[in-house]
């Protein structure tokens, strides 16, 4: 099984909060026909709107959503239908294939406990707790690959986990991009916070009531980050997270 992460861009004329509900929807059921599985959908909301300061943008217009799925193969050859779902759910999409590493997994919050016991295989679950800060980002252009990958790994997970109040935490490195004209990140990363966490840096970096703590933490993130990242290249943005993973199947609805 391969992992797929695709942007997608809002289509003229349409506003995010209508785009967002449209794909809600319509895309997950779509995928699945097409071959995915395991979809999760990011959603740019109502409910993420006060997260607007955290955005870094490096793409103009900046993706309004992100599609997370699984296939047997990502293989142009074998991805034609899941391609033609997305390009009509969007202006335009970008995809990736990535390498996933599950850093924290959801077990505080899970997506299974959002769905209620009386809805029906094939609706929309309820969205996760908290929020999700998606980021799409690009490592040091005077770093090799290799060294990039090594501080992420070796010294910026750590830091991540101790500085941060993020409930789930995945990171995927992107393996080659699937899509022409792609833009040419290194990495996608996931990781699911509290919802005052939006708006509240303290909250963010699991430090509310401690401004010592606050300002050690806010140091060792920046002081990791500027270390391999490119801040000129990323595109973060605070979403609302649907997993559609326990509620569709290649068959239809049920």
């Amino acid at each position: 099984m391969e992992k797929v992460v695709a942007a997608l861009w809002v289509p003229p004329g349409e506003t995010r909060e209508a785009y967002g509900a449209r794909l809600l929807e319509t895309l997950p059921q779509a995928l699945v026909s097409a071959g995915a599985s395991r979809v999760r959908l990011n959603i740019r909301d109502a409910t993420v709107a006060p997260g607007e300061a955290l955005v870094q943008q490096w793409q103009a217009p900046q993706q309004a959503a992100v599609a997370q799925f699984w296939m047997p193969s990502a293989n142009a050859r074998f991805r034609g239908e899941v391609d033609v779902a997305l390009a009509a759910h969007s202006a335009w999409f970008a995809a990736w294939l990535v390498c996933e590493s599950e850093i924290i997994p959801n077990t505080a919050h899970p997506c299974s406990a959002n769905v209620s016991p009386g809805k029906q295989l094939g609706e929309i679950p309820e969205r996760t707790w908290g929020w999700s800060q998606a980021s799409f980002i690009s490592f040091r252009p005077d770093l090799s690959r290799e060294a990039a990958i090594a501080h992420w790994h070796s010294h910026h997970t750590r830091v991540a986990i101790e500085t941060q109040a993020n409930f789930e935490y995945v990171q995927n490195l992107i393996v080659r991009p699937l899509t022409e004209n792609a833009p040419a990140y290194s990495a996608f990363v996931e990781e699911c916070f509290p919802i005052n966490a939006l708006s509240e840096p303290e909250a963010f970096f699991d430090a509310v009531g401690n401004p010592a703590k606050f300002k050690a933490n806010l140091d060792a993130m920046m002081d990791s980050c500027h270390a391999f990242l490119d801040f000129t290249r990323n595109d973060i943005i605070p979403t609302s997270q649907f997993d559609f993973a326990q509620r569709l199947r290649p068959s239809g609805l049920t």
